[in-house]
């Protein structure tokens, strides 16, 4: 069996990594199978640097198509073409595409037109908020899948309610866990820890992605100083990408307590979310990874990718209302935030699931 996994994100290498895993531990075992890694972006993208893959212990993308551009249809025209091209000159049996990028969409419908099977990695996530754009991929690549690869039973009954085959859905959960399972033992204390006087379990963690969210001035201006001041003395370690660097500089503030720092390696990055004694984020990754360490985690969203994060996890929606976020500071200041427990199959053995399913083994 030939496989093409393509990401369109640097975070959609996090849950490739498990499925590259599981190919290789399969070919070991004398399987038929082989995988083609396809980047969506360019060979040059700043985000995607040497050291992830080397971090997560995989090859290096075996092609770049080259497409970036922030228009949503002619980022999605330009994969289309460039992938098209891709699967004619490198034939496959399957096309896996992760999460709800356009990327993730745009690939689907290619491999579909062409016959080809498609499987989608965390099937079934849900916002129900049709004037998001994820929300769109999300529907279009769920509805061309063959594979329904799900995180939760929350997937699943999204999946139910717009009509998908239940043989076609297949519970694996978390992908994300496998990945943090795999390199827990191998997480790296980050330079800035000395630089900045950190101590473990004495700072607080801030990650913040989304655009729409920085391009709101005045909510994110109030964000940050309800963050700032209700953190006291507690340092802020902030690493986050160039652009949303600029965007808090633009604002202006005096934030002494908020260190901005370059996007750190994956490993370090890991070690800053176990080691952190709370975390502020706008993504869902981040605090699915708070759960499974059992790190108080302040979500800056409305909804939850994975739901079972705030069910049984750490995490807590506050939405972007700087008001509900200063209530939320005020629990875990109180040192009153709620215990979590791990969600189900979050044991590490997603991959390998996945894996034995397309190979009919399951």
């Amino acid at each position: 069996m030939k496989i093409t996994i393509v990401s369109g994100a640097r975070p959609n290498f996090m849950k490739i990594a498990p499925i590259v895993h599981a190919v290789e531990a399969a070919q070991q075992a004398g399987k038929d199978i082989s995988y083609r890694l396809v980047y969506t972006g360019k060979q040059d993208d700043e985000s995607i640097e040497p050291s992830l893959f080397a971090d997560l212990e995989m090859r290096m993308p075996d092609v770049y198509l080259g497409v970036d551009c922030a228009n949503h249809s002619q980022l999605a025209a330009g994969i289309m073409l460039a992938f098209d091209k891709e699967l004619t000159e490198n034939p496959t049996q399957v096309v896996l595409v992760v999460d709800d990028l356009t990327a993730t969409m745009s690939c689907a419908i290619v491999a579909k037109k062409m016959g080809i099977k498609v499987a989608h990695l965390v099937a079934g996530t849900r916002s129900f908020d049709m004037n998001m754009p994820k929300e769109v991929n999300r529907m279009i690549t769920d509805g061309l899948s063959d594979y329904l690869f799900t995180a939760g039973a929350s997937e699943n009954r999204n999946l139910f309610h717009t009509g998908r085959d239940n043989d076609n859905v297949y519970y694996v959960g978390n992908i994300l866990i496998d990945t943090i399972r795999y390199n827990r033992k191998r997480l790296k204390q980050p330079a800035l820890a000395i630089d900045f006087n950190i101590e473990d379990c004495k700072y607080l963690l801030l990650t913040l992605n989304r655009r729409k969210l920085l391009s709101q001035r005045e909510k994110i201006k109030k964000l940050l100083e309800t963050l700032s001041s209700g953190c006291f003395d507690t340092p802020i370690i902030a690493p986050v990408h160039a652009y949303v660097s600029e965007s808090i500089k633009e604002l202006g503030l005096n934030l002494p307590n908020i260190h901005i720092l370059p996007v750190q390696s994956y490993l370090t990055f890991g070690y800053l979310i176990s080691h952190a004694k709370a975390i502020v984020t706008d993504s869902g990754n981040v605090s699915e990874e708070a759960t499974f360490f059992g790190i108080p985690c302040i979500t800056l969203n409305n909804f939850a990718e994975h739901p079972e994060t705030c069910q049984v996890g750490t995490n807590e929606l506050v939405g972007e209302d700087s008001e509900v976020l200063a209530k939320a500071l005020d629990v875990l200041n109180k040192g009153d935030w709620k215990k979590g427990t791990i969600p189900e199959l979050w044991d590490g053995h997603t991959g390998e699931r996945i894996i034995k399913i397309l190979l009919g083994e399951n």
